[in-house]
């Protein structure tokens, strides 16, 4: 119990020797932890997280975890290199380091006198990692051992006193002090212990002779060899020295050297020769007859070695590994054939051979990394080991692909991938790259592993239009819900930031009416008539469609869709002069026909009316052509195709009939085209008195009190007409007599002369044909004094004098009763 606790205590003293260690190591850059072997699994080793300066709620956050080569942890074991599981574990709640698995340190680093465990701590956020090396402390938990239960030697009588014989010694798999051993022999007066120390400082065992011995007083004599260890509490071994007393004997093997020393490669075939050892004995016969073997040597060292008992060469057995084990020292003996021993010492070093290309293991990968991640970004974590040595196991690594990525060292072999721009997901949504790791070898050795990362995306992408402006072109009179066009707006970016909805942003669609003309699908931007169009109501119109995308925030633009209506022959042409006659509009009340007077002395071209007429539609639909379909004389007259004027064909001749009723039927240029027809009638006269009776003729043909009932109506306009202008007339002479002739009555006076109208413009926002009047009056060509007063009244002229009236540049007479009448606006 003494002994335990004496232990316990060297265990805590240990344990406070490396924690004060781990402080001052991360001081300077490298976190070095120093624990006993043999610890209990949870205890504890260090405040990781407090040595290395990380906050608990990001450790807790991100998370923290120990990776290593191939995310186990390495050892060594008798040159052997293998994987157990993590040794140590980090407490995430309070960033503390604690053992996780039993440490032994011979069974993981063998006699190596210094043995660690090196680990790279692995933190998520931010991502970044730790080289941690945590040296096992040696505890003497190991007493020395000898390879045989009994050593057995064979002494002549002859010998004189004084002799020395090696003994086999002992070995400690523990180190340091604790395998500095000390021999002890039990008493015996015929043999004392003695030690001899070697070169390499370790002290060989030899048996003393004190005084002669004699065979026939006693052959032979047991003894026990005790081996203590260093450590505190010390531990110790023994083994029985047996000593048979032969008769003469009387030299022992002797070695040529001491030590031998041995280079070789450590790719050397195996069976290839390393050394050979010698060793001499003056005796004769069997007693000089030497042979070779092992003393008391590791087990894994006769599986890699083999000594040939006759001539003492020393061949491998297996191949050699630099890098599980670069020097062998271990004891070889020579035995004659009387029972006498000598040993040596054997020391190989391996050379190392570049036989080892670069291992690369990818600790941590952070993919997908968002497009928008800042430069420098680490987004990879790479551990590199070459296990040979010198410029061998330099390790050189390097990035190969076009990728905006680089690679730089960190401690502890550890190398980062980190961005080196910035990352765009529309350009390249995954970036593969080469690790290459090359030694500095020669030749070298190298090799590689391939990084694939992928970039999420994020919503730096606004919706576009394959069109800024569209424009549409619907005929008119279409169906509610026809299609009306289709736009099409693309996003670069994924996902719900890629998919776009449609929503109309405004625009002129409501101004023709009290409801929307278009609507738009949100998912297929899809543009369908609300109701009917008219082009004569609208014509076109503009709507703003907005491409949202179903990002967070949202990101949208806008296009104009320019909708045209399409005209329809929808319409048919309108007469507006001649008035349609009785029976000629339906549902109209009857009205008096308009009629011409046309005198007999008119020559062909006379210009008798013109047929005016509109079109709502427009463009081709609007196109109007006249044609005379029906007519008493069809050689007399004619009408304009285009211009609608009704003219004479030929000269008027006395056997024409008086009355003369004309049929014209205006024609556009539609498809199906669509007609009106327009009715004048004629008559053939000098006057208007003369045409009187032929007007009552033509009354009393038709329906007889419609006819009169019109004549009358007709002839008290007239008359009431004249007495209402004789009256003004007789009522402005009176009273110009009093006050002399007005300056308003010049043109009465000798300087007449023909005035020429202004034009009137016609307001038809609907029609085709937009028209004005000139009023012409000839002057007479006797001169009268200006003075004179009452001025002669004006003469009536002829139709041929009359320079007529100008309707849009042709001429259209228009008289009643004698008197020419001017239609200013319609």
């Amino acid at each position: 119990r003494g002994q335990a606790r004496r232990g316990w205590g060297r265990r805590q003293r240990a344990l406070l020797w490396g924690v004060l260690l781990a402080v001052w190591e991360a001081a300077w850059g490298q976190l070095r932890y120093s624990v006993p072997e043999e610890m209990p699994k949870g205890s504890f080793v260090g405040d990781l997280a407090k040595d290395l300066g990380l906050q608990l709620p990001a450790l807790q956050d991100g998370g923290v975890r120990i990776v290593s080569e191939g995310r186990t942890q390495y050892f060594v074991l008798h040159g052997k290199t293998g994987h157990l599981k993590q040794y140590f574990t980090v407490n995430e709640e309070n960033g503390n380091l604690y053992v996780n698995e039993r440490l032994d340190r011979e069974e993981m680093c063998g006699e190596s006198a210094s043995c660690s465990i090196s680990f790279e701590v692995l933190v998520h956020s931010p991502l970044n990692v730790f080289h941690v090396e945590v040296a096992i402390v040696d505890v003497n938990d190991n007493s020395p051992t000898f390879s045989k239960a009994a050593l057995d030697l064979e002494i002549g009588e002859l010998i004189p006193p004084g002799a020395r014989f090696p003994l086999e010694m002992a070995r400690d798999a523990d180190v340091g002090s604790n395998s500095l051993l000390t021999y002890q022999l039990t008493s015996n007066p015929s043999f004392t212990l003695a030690m001899k120390e070697n070169p390499g400082g370790k002290k060989q065992p030899e048996l003393v002779l004190e005084k002669a011995l004699d065979r026939e007083k006693q052959s032979s004599f047991e003894l026990v060899l005790m081996a203590v260890d260093g450590g505190d509490p010390a531990r110790s071994g023994t083994v029985q020295v047996r000593i048979n007393v032969t008769d003469a004997n009387d030299n022992s093997p002797v070695f040529s050297k001491r030590i031998y020393e041995a280079r070789v490669a450590e790719n050397l075939p195996v069976g290839s020769l390393v050394l050979q050892v010698l060793a001499t004995d003056a005796d004769a016969g069997s007693n000089g007859k030497v042979s070779y073997s092992f003393g008391n040597i590791p087990e894994d060292f006769r599986v890699l070695f083999a000594v040939d008992s006759e001539s003492g060469e020393l061949r491998t057995a297996s191949p050699l590994n630099f890098e599980e084990k670069h020097k062998y020292i271990f004891g070889l003996e020579a035995r004659d054939g009387g029972g006498l021993t000598d040993h040596c010492e054997v020391e190989i070093d391996i050379t190392d051979e570049n036989d080892n290309a670069p291992e690369i293991t990818i600790l941590s990968l952070s993919s997908p990394v968002p497009e928008d991640a800042p430069t420098g970004t680490v987004v990879a974590v790479l551990k590199v080991r070459d296990r040979d040595s010198g410029e061998n196991g330099q390790v050189s690594c390097e990035l190969s692909g076009e990728a905006p990525l680089s690679i730089v060292a960190s401690s502890g072999g550890s190398y980062k991938v980190v961005t080196a721009s910035a990352l765009d997901r529309e350009q390249a949504s995954e970036h593969r790259v080469t690790v290459v790791a090359r030694d500095r070898g020669r030749p070298a050795l190298w090799s590689s592993t391939e990084l694939v990362l992928e970039v999420s995306d994020v919503n730096d992408n606004a919706p576009v239009f394959e069109e800024a402006a569209y424009s549409a072109y619907v005929a008119e009179n279409n169906a509610a819900g026809a299609l009306v066009l289709r736009v099409q707006a693309r996003d670069a970016d994924a996902g719900a930031n890629g998919r776009v909805s449609y929503w109309l942003a405004g625009g002129s669609a409501g101004a023709a009416g009290a409801a929307p003309l278009v609507s738009v699908e949100a998912r297929s931007g899809a543009l369908y008539a609300q109701r009917s169009l008219d082009y004569e109501q609208c014509r076109e119109f503009a709507v703003e469609v907005r491409a949202q995308d179903g990002g967070s925030p949202a990101r949208s633009s806008t296009a104009t869709v320019r909708v045209f209506v399409l005209d329809r022959n929808d319409n048919a042409p309108r007469v507006l002069w001649p008035a349609a006659g009785p029976g000629e509009a339906p549902g109209a009340a009857s009205a008096p026909a308009p009629f011409e007077v046309v005198p007999r002395s008119a020559e062909a071209g006379y210009l008798v009316a013109k047929v005016v007429a509109v079109d709502a539609d427009a463009g081709r639909n609007a196109w109007l052509s006249y044609e005379l379909v029906q007519a008493t004389e069809p050689a007399l007259f004619r009408v304009g195709l285009h211009s609608g004027e009704v003219r004479t064909a030929r000269a008027v001749s006395e056997r024409d009939a008086a009355k003369q009723r004309l049929v014209a039927v205006v024609k556009d240029h539609g498809q199906p085209a669509l007609s009106a027809t327009a009715t004048l009638h004629v008559v053939l006269a000098e006057s208007l008195q003369e045409a009187l009776p032929e007007l009552s003729e033509r009354a009393a043909g038709a329906d007889a009190p419609a006819a009169e009932l019109q004549f009358y109506l007709v002839l008290a306009l007239a008359l009431l007409s004249a007495l209402f202008l004789l009256s003004v007339a007789l009522a402005v002479l009176a009273r110009l007599r009093r006050a002399g002739p007005p300056a308003v009555l010049r043109c009465l006076g000798a300087q007449r002369f023909s005035v020429a109208g202004a034009a009137f413009p016609a307001d038809f926002c609907e029609g085709t044909l937009p028209y004005s009047y000139n009023l012409c009056v000839a002057a007479p060509a006797r001169a009268v004094p200006e003075a004179a007063w009452p001025p002669p009244p004006v003469p009536i002229l002829s139709a041929e004098d009359c320079k007529a009236f100008r309707l849009s540049g042709r001429f259209l007479p228009f008289k009643r009763f004698g008197i020419y009448l001017i239609p200013l606006t319609f």
